[in-house]
């Protein structure tokens, strides 16, 4: 069982006893490659301040362009760039209404995510 991931012995924890059923456990519970680099790439959009900064705006109420905007003392268009990012993510959804844009949060899950993300901040 040694090296069952990358075929070169392993050197780990001193003991040189791979637990087989530690590894077989996580092997099981592990998603395939794609869903764990969709995954990465999810987070990678949290690796951003401003995009934190939109969606955090976006936690209180929709908003459009010229909302966030104002608030955020950003251009428009800087912000309507991170939006496209946000909602190419489905981090946002967009509603119109005449020929305004409203921007929201997609689901509450990306409310839990910011909320868990500052409350482990402020531990």
């Amino acid at each position: 069982m040694h090296g069952m991931m990358n075929k070169k012995p392993i050197k780990a924890c001193g003991h040189k006893t791979i637990h087989q059923h530690l590894v077989e456990k996580a092997k099981k519970s592990m998603p395939d490659d794609a869903a764990l680099h969709d995954l990465a790439n999810l987070f990678r959009v949290f690796g951003d301040s401003t995009r934190i900064r939109i969606l955090h705006a976006l936690m209180s109420s929709e908003m459009c362009v010229c909302d966030i905007s104002f608030l955020l003392g950003m251009t428009e268009s800087a912000i309507s760039h991170q939006l496209r990012v946000l909602r190419q993510t489905r981090m946002v959804t967009q509603r119109k209404a005449g020929r305004v844009v409203y921007y929201s949060l997609a689901d509450n899950h990306v409310k839990t995510i910011l909320k868990c993300g500052l409350d482990h901040m402020v531990e």
